[in-house]
C-alpha cells in the first residue's frame, strides 16, 4: 500500500494505482478531467493531457518535485507522494492551455451537434477554456462519412483520443478501422472503405467524448435534455442487457449503455440491444435514471423541487464566475 496526498487529502491505495485512480477514490473536485482515459479499455490514456497534475513531492524516499506536470492517468502513485490539482494556479493555467489546443481544430457547432448536452469537451471548455479562440488560421476539414449502416463519422470534431480504436481492437472481431496518416492530417478512418459491422461496434459511439461518432438512428431526432432517460434491462445472450432508454413519451428514440459519474460505460452492450430493440415491450423498465447535475443534460430532469432550487442557485454562481473570467481575459 502507498499513501498519497491530493489537494490536501491523504488516502492509502494499493501499489500500482495511478494518480487519477486515487483521485477518483477520493471523489469530488479533486478528480482531474479525462478525455482519453477509459478504465475498462486497456492501454487507454496519455493522449489528451487534460488530466495533468502537479507533483510537488515525488515520494518519501525521493521528495524532489517532478519538474513538469504529469499525466495522472499514466503516473503511478509512490508512497508519500504529494499532488496538487485544483489548488495549483500554475497547473490550472497549464490545463487551460491543453484545452485551447484541443479546441484549435474543433468546430464551434454545438448548436447543431447531437452530442451537445453530454459532450465532455463542451463541459471541459466551459470549466477550463477561454472565452474566445486566439487561433487565426484555417481549421482542418474532413468530409462526413458513414463508417457503417448505423454510425456517422464527423472527423472535424475528433480530438484523436483513440477510445474508439481501443474498442475496435479489444471488443470487436475483425477490426477494420483505426488512425491513418500522422500529425495534423491524422484521422480516424476505415481501411479501404470497409464498413464497421461488428456486434459491439456501437460502443464506439458511447465511448466517444465528443460528437465525432454519432448514432445515425438518433441523429437530429431530439435534444437529450428533452428526452426521458430510463434504466431498463432484458435477457441477452451477447451482453449484460442493462441499458439506458432515451424516450419521448412511449417512443424509444435511442438505446445506450449505462454510464457512471465519469461518463464511462458500466458495461458494454451489443448492437442487437442498441439498434434492434426499440419498443418498450422489449424491455423491463426499472425507472428514471439519476442524471448528473454537471451539464445542460440535467435540465428538465429533477427528482424533487429542492433539487431544482439548488440547480438554479448553482447556475447563478457559474454565470457570475464566467462573467468575471471574461472580464479578466479582456
Amino acid at each position: 500500500m502507498a499513501k498519497v496526498t491530493i489537494d490536501g487529502i491523504t488516502i492509502e491505495v494499493p501499489d500500482g494505482t495511478t494518480i487519477l485512480q486515487a483521485a477518483r477514490m477520493i471523489g469530488g473536485d479533486v478528480v482531474p478531467p479525462a478525455m482519453c482515459y477509459y478504465s475498462k479499455l486497456e492501454t487507454s490514456g496519455g493522449y489528451c493531457r487534460t488530466c495533468i497534475v502537479k507533483v510537488t513531492k515525488g515520494s518519501e524516499k525521493d521528495p524532489r518535485p517532478m519538474p513538469k506536470p504529469v499525466a495522472s492517468c499514466r503516473t503511478t502513485v509512490m508512497d508519500g507522494m504529494v499532488v496538487e490539482n485544483t489548488v495549483s494556479p500554475d497547473l490550472l493555467e497549464a490545463r487551460k492551455g491543453v484545452v485551447e489546443f484541443l479546441l484549435i481544430n474543433h468546430p464551434l457547432d454545438c448548436p447543431i451537434c447531437d452530442q451537445a448536452g453530454e459532450c465532455h469537451l463542451q463541459d471541459l471548455s466551459y470549466e477550463h477554456g477561454l472565452a474566445k479562440s486566439r487561433y487565426e488560421f484555417k481549421r482542418r476539414e474532413f468530409e462526413q462519412i458513414d463508417i457503417g449502416e448505423k454510425i456517422k463519422l464527423h472527423m472535424n470534431r475528433c480530438i484523436l483520443c483513440y477510445r474508439c480504436v481501443k474498442v475496435a481492437d479489444q471488443l470487436c472481431d475483425g477490426r477494420v478501422h483505426g488512425v491513418i496518416n500522422r500529425g495534423d492530417v491524422a484521422e480516424i478512418s476505415t481501411y479501404i472503405s470497409n464498413a464497421v459491422e461488428n456486434d459491439f461496434s456501437g460502443n464506439m459511439i458511447d465511448v466517444c467524448p465528443v460528437g465525432a461518432l454519432t448514432d445515425r438512428t438518433f441523429r437530429f431526432k431530439s435534444r437529450v435534455w428533452f428526452t426521458k432517460p430510463m434504466d431498463a434491462h432484458r435477457d441477452c445472450k451477447k451482453c449484460s442487457g442493462k441499458v439506458a432508454l432515451w424516450m419521448s413519451g412511449n417512443e424509444v428514440l435511442r438505446v445506450t449503455g449505462r454510464k457512471d459519474r465519469y461518463g464511462e460505460l458500466e458495461s458494454f452492450i451489443c448492437n442487437d440491444c442498441r439498434y434492434e430493440k426499440k419498443n418498450t415491450t422489449d424491455w423491463n423498465i426499472e425507472g428514471p435514471r439519476n442524471i448528473e447535475r454537471h451539464s445542460v443534460i440535467s435540465q428538465n430532469h429533477y427528482m424533487s423541487l429542492r433539487q431544482l432550487k439548488i440547480d438554479v442557485s448553482k447556475q447563478k454562481e457559474l454565470a457570475e464566475k464566467a462573467h468575471r473570467d471574461k472580464q479578466n481575459t479582456q
